[in-house]
């Protein structure tokens, strides 16, 4: 399994670090969000990876008739929602409002394309 080596943890670790300082960044940027350390950031980079990874499939999937009924905006909601449930579970992130927690995540999702990008290996 490659997730147990080494070869597999160390480019894991690495981008998530990359996108510990995406956040940190978008929170920089936006007025509305804060965070308060670089391991806070880090751990808000992982708690969304985690939720976009489980917990998202399962709300697009439920909320499935509603998307298609506004013609996918309900996506931005779940989007919203993601970043409002890490907000919740960790004390040292704060989001102001629905549009705060919008753009954050908009920014902070260019912004880790763009470091993932450019920080990625040639193959």
């Amino acid at each position: 399994m490659a997730t147990s080596s080494p070869e597999g943890l160390i480019p894991r670790i690495i981008r998530l670090l990359i996108s510990g300082v995406a956040v940190l960044l978008t929170a920089y940027i936006l007025g509305g969000v804060s965070v308060s350390s670089f391991w806070i950031a880090v751990l808000v980079a992982f708690l969304l990876g985690v939720a976009n990874t489980y917990l998202r499939p399962l709300l697009l999937l439920i909320s499935l008739p509603l998307t298609v009924l506004t013609l996918g905006l309900f996506l931005i909601v779940i989007n919203v929602l993601m970043v409002y449930l890490v907000e919740w579970l960790i004390p040292g992130f704060d989001v102001s409002n629905f549009w705060w927690a919008l753009l954050f995540s908009v920014i902070q999702s260019v912004l880790n394309t763009l470091f993932q990008s450019a920080f990625q290996p040639d193959s």
